[in-house]
């Protein structure tokens, strides 16, 4: 089948062109992964949907038929972590610090994404045992030839977003982090319209799911069905940015308690307080924040690690 059907409904003019439906755009992600549709017309229609804008509907179909494409690769999980934007403009993972405290509580989160490697692969082996990372080139081949289609448009695609709404564990909760603060309502509508239930969407560092602990954020998402935009203040009366690029952090280090940083370290539990509040660890915000503080006070009393 061709995929041209689905670019002209799109793109066919002032006045004719139409979003597609939830169902027809789940048939074009659906060709577009079995490489069977024609590239130019790949091209056509990711860079139309650019140029136009992202819609749920469309954002929700795509992902149902990720979702169909790619099933049962890797071990169901509690919590869905996506992990699309580090190493562009952020610096070390402390967010994998966040997602370790996270697992300490006794909940199984599942990484995935596609990242420069000193970025976080390279991190790793400092978010413990209980988290699992998933390579997308790996285990969604096709989804990784359309990602990186990038490099063809000098453009990113709505298979960004895409991506961060897959859940491949099929995780009954999910945090995502966006760069642009649209896509935050963007992607709770999806997940709306996917049937998700528990979910928490910030403008985090460098796109990721990481919480700048000297700002307020708004938290969007959806919290048993029902959609959420709550406020959260600041966790330090301080102003800097997130990533210093002359403050070069050892994760091994802040974890193992050999360097203490008051910052890093707020980052690290205000963002596990996101995460353990999304998961109803806790039943509020300053409750999870609590939570996530003690967990790192005790953090040594479970199985260490080598820095």
């Amino acid at each position: 089948m061709s995929l041209a059907p689905y670019v002209q409904i799109v793109a066919r003019g002032q006045g004719r062109a139409r979003p597609m439906t939830l169902n027809e755009a789940r048939a074009a992600m659906t060709l577009m992964l079995s490489g069977d549709a024609e590239p130019e017309a790949v091209g056509a229609l990711l860079m139309v949907l650019r140029l136009r804008g992202e819609v749920p509907a469309e954002i929700a179909g795509f992902t149902a038929a990720l979702r169909d494409h790619v099933h049962g690769t890797i071990p169901a999980a509690d919590l869905d972590w996506p992990v699309y934007a580090a190493g562009r403009t952020r610096g070390v993972p402390l967010f994998l610090l966040s997602a370790r405290l996270v697992a300490q509580a006794g909940y199984k989160v599942s990484m995935h994404g596609w990242n420069a490697p000193a970025a976080l692969r390279d991190h790793l082996h400092l978010a413990g045992p209980s988290i699992t990372y998933s390579p997308l080139e790996d285990i969604a081949p096709a989804a990784f030839r359309l990602l990186k289609l990038r490099d063809t448009f000098g453009l990113r695609s709505c298979i960004n977003t895409v991506l961060r709404m897959w859940n491949p564990s099929g995780a009954a909760a999910t945090v995502q982090g966006v760069f642009h603060p649209s896509y935050r309502s963007l992607q709770a509508e999806a997940a709306h319209l996917l049937g998700q239930t528990d979910l928490t969407i910030i403008k985090g560092g460098g796109g990721e799911f990481e919480r700048h602990p000297s700002k307020g954020v708004t938290l969007f998402g959806l919290r048993g069905g029902d959609h959420i935009a709550e406020d959260a203040p600041a966790l330090l009366p301080v102003t800097r940015r997130l990533h210093e690029a002359d403050d070069a952090l050892d994760l091994g280090q802040i974890w193992q308690g050999h360097r203490t940083d008051s910052f890093a370290t707020a980052t690290v539990t205000g963002t596990a307080a996101l995460a353990l509040w999304t998961l109803r660890a806790a039943p509020t915000l300053p409750d999870a924040q609590t939570m996530a503080d003690d967990l790192w006070d005790r953090r040594h009393q479970t199985e260490g690690l080598s820095a």
